[in-house]
């Protein structure tokens, strides 16, 4: 390796570093200003279970360890810190990306990494607005009194784990609301068509059934809710796959990375 292909090589490691310094930096200062507000954030995860929770049903969440609750709470903040950072992550790629990118292809890719967050922020309303007010009542109808078995059936549910679920569900859903995004890019590319991906539309079908009911909980309602959108956004990927693929004319001759001295 000479040594002027060495020095880009290293000015690139070092810009790379200092994105992830920038990204960490964020998330670290999101984390610490969610946990100072982390009780109200706490209270907006779990209102979908007090609402759906009935007069006597145990109202309440435990902890069976010491330190659980703190620990929970760090957790939450720091979700909380990622998700809403989670743009930054997205600005600082874009940034490292677009001085080695051509003119036309910045305004082919700035939709994209505008899309992924709206995406994201949208599978994480779903799970929170629809999956949740529809899921936990059906779970808390397995809860009995006396008179209908021999020693009542009531949920104590440990905080820890709750939340856990929650955290997971929503990530899951904001990362399979990238498909169209993944699925568009991949068209760009040229690694599949439009075409393809219709004929390829009923084992689509059997493999995101498949994947809804390991991502959600063990109900069907919950695994509807989060094959449906799916589907639909395969559709829209295969309008976009072929939007996309229109042949254009190509871009003035001038068009150049931008490149730094």
């Amino acid at each position: 390796m000479t040594e002027e292909t060495a020095q880009p090589l290293t000015s690139h490691f070092v810009e790379l570093r200092t994105r992830l310094m920038w990204v960490f930096g964020a998330m670290f200062v999101g984390t610490a200003l969610c946990f100072a507000f982390v009780e109200p954030i706490y209270g907006f995860l779990v209102t979908p279970l007090a609402d759906a929770m009935h007069e006597g049903d145990s109202q309440r969440l435990i902890y069976t360890g010491l330190t659980e609750a703190f620990f929970t709470y760090v957790k939450v903040a720091f979700f909380a810190g990622i998700f809403i950072t989670f743009p930054i992550l997205l600005l600082q790629v874009w940034m490292f990306l677009a001085p080695g990118l051509y003119e036309r292809e910045k305004k082919a890719f700035l939709p994209f990494m505008i899309a992924t967050p709206i995406l994201f922020f949208m599978g994480g309303a779903v799970v929170y607005y629809l999956v949740l007010p529809m899921a936990w009542p059906f779970f808390l109808s397995f809860q009995t009194n006396a008179s209908e078995t021999a020693l009542p059936i009531q949920l104590e549910a440990r905080v820890s784990e709750y939340l856990d679920l929650i955290m997971t569900l929503i990530f899951a859903f904001g990362l399979c609301f990238q498909l169209p995004v993944l699925l568009t890019l991949m068209g760009k590319a040229g690694l599949v068509s439009a075409e393809w991906l219709a004929k390829q539309r009923k084992y689509a079908l059997i493999v995101t059934f498949i994947v809804a009911a390991f991502l959600t909980p063990p109900d069907v309602i919950s695994q509807i809710m989060l094959a449906v959108p799916i589907m639909g956004l395969y559709e829209l990927s295969i309008i976009l796959i072929r939007y996309v693929s229109k042949p254009k004319t190509d871009g003035p001759a001038e068009d150049l990375p931008e490149t730094s001295e």
